[in-house]
């Protein structure tokens, strides 16, 4: 066994929250070590999800613009699809990017150990590397950073190749003619409609009565109309109780919201039901840190455990799962590390939904006000009244913005439409500085530009907007 190794904070997973901790921590003047399963830094996020994801979406929106180019007298040929060469730019562009990041690791003479790690006690950890070979960690501040996987359902517990996950989804070694994408949530509505551009009929079912549940019907509505005309079925209020694997594929007992049961084949199906901390395997029952009922590592504002030399960001602690989350947090875990006065509370965290059209949001939903009993002031502006918008025959859109009644306090903003993740930054910083509506709506905006939305959104507040016309004693604009 090797000597001990020993240093002032360990990091343990190399995702987007615990390299930036890491490289935090290291900017500090603290000597730090990145401990990870992968050959370098990225994570799931990196290796198993947004980042392949997001390239797999942008080949399904090359091919969805090529089609629509008709509308201008372009035509292209049917699109020849190489499944081969789509997979090994997704997976160059992974080892760009985590390459990029074990070199920032080195440049910050980070020390960097793959392996599993584990807790002996409060300031020891084991590292198993595949070989089995161990190395033992002696620290004085640790951050958990050990991210999460997906959610397994039991009724969907079988061994076969025709059942995927998310990650195994992303290997898009075929396009199935048929495919069952179970859940209606962020990772099914990306993945599926990756699938269905690829030609595969893909049926949608969700437990709830629609996709994104808790999300603004208007915004839902808009992404309903396009990504879900994608779908060859659609089944809501739904469930999945049994699958079993017969000779032509996979064959898929549903109960629907009248207690009916019914049965489909698919030669795939795709479970995409949340995701679940990895918070057991840490060794954490060797020391006394805190884990809820479903899994999730308790910490304080500082991101601190109840033992104070061990610390928890990112999926494990707590909602939301979104990488930028948990990127913020280690910035904050390794700044209380190295004595500064600092906390992670946000009051605006963006959430995005990376379809064609895009969905974003943050601060309070329209939705949430309405459930808290919470007054608000609600203004919409349609995309149909944008210029930019009309230009990229994309006026499926719709910015809105969410006020206090009385101030007219920014309180929460929701986009839908092409690009809204570029947009919702946007409402993140009027949020966080305490803008009003006021103060967007004098802020100018250049034309034409889908950015214009936010602020029409911001005068439609006041009832005034140069693209739309209320009429006196009308509630609904017109463009």
């Amino acid at each position: 066994m090797s000597k001990p190794l020993k240093t002032q904070v360990a990091v343990i997973g190399g995702g987007p929250g615990g390299y930036a901790a890491a490289f935090a921590a290291a900017d500090l003047g603290l000597e730090v070590t990145l401990i990870d399963l992968e050959k370098n830094p990225g994570g799931v996020c990196l290796y198993r999800g947004c980042i392949p994801s997001k390239a797999l979406l942008h080949c399904a929106k090359v091919l969805k613009d090529a089609e629509e180019a008709a509308d201008w007298g372009i035509y292209f040929e049917k699109p020849r699809i190489e499944l081969d060469k789509m997979r090994a730019q997704k997976d160059a562009v992974v080892e760009k990017l985590t390459g990029g990041l074990g070199q920032l690791t080195k440049a910050r003479k980070i020390r960097f150990l793959r392996g599993r790690a584990a807790y002996q006690d409060a300031t020891t950890l084991k590292v198993t590397a595949d070989t089995g070979e161990e190395q033992f960690i002696e620290c004085e501040q640790s951050i958990l950073a050990a991210g999460s996987r997906p959610t397994s359902v039991p009724s969907l517990l079988i061994e076969s190749p025709r059942m995927m996950n998310s990650t195994a989804a992303l290997e898009i070694e075929e396009v199935p003619k048929t495919l069952l994408v179970v859940g209606g949530g962020y990772i099914g509505l990306e993945l599926g409609s990756v699938y269905a551009t690829l030609g595969a009929r893909v049926t949608l079912v969700e437990m709830t009565p629609s996709f994104l549940p808790g999300v603004d019907e208007d915004l839902r509505k808009i992404l309903a109309e396009r990504v879900g005309g994608l779908f060859h079925k659609k089944l809501f209020n739904t469930r999945v109780e049994k699958v079993k694997e017969v000779k032509n594929g996979l064959r898929v007992t549903f109960k629907s919201g009248d207690g009916k049961a019914f049965e489909e084949t698919f030669e795939k199906v795709l479970t995409c039901v949340g995701r679940t901390p990895n918070s057991s395997g840490l060794g954490l029952n060797t020391t006394d840190v805190e884990v809820d009922d479903r899994g999730f590592v308790k910490v304080d504002a500082q991101r601190r455990t109840n033992v104070p030399s061990i610390f928890a960001i990112g999926d494990l602690a707590g909602n939301p799962m979104l990488a930028h989350k948990a990127s913020h947090e280690g910035r904050v875990a390794a700044e209380v590390i190295a004595g500064h006065n600092a906390v992670f509370e946000p009051r605006a965290i963006p959430a995005v939904v990376f379809t064609d059209p895009e969905l974003a949001w943050c601060g309070i939903t329209e939705t949430q006000a309405r459930n808290e009993g919470r007054p608000v002031k609600v203004a919409r502006f349609p995309w149909g009244a944008s210029g930019r918008a009309t230009t990229l025959s994309r006026p499926d859109g719709l910015t809105k913005l969410i006020t206090d009644p009385d101030s007219d306090q920014v309180l929460g903003v929701g986009i839908v439409g092409t690009g809204a993740g570029e947009l919702i930054s946007q409402g993140v910083l009027a949020i966080e500085m305490g803008a009003t509506a006021e103060d967007i709506g004098l802020s100018i905006h250049p034309h034409p530009t889908l950015s214009e939305t936010v602020m029409e959104s911001a005068d439609m507040i006041f009832g005034q907007s140069v693209h739309l016309y209320r009429p006196k004693g009308k509630d609904t604009p017109q463009a």
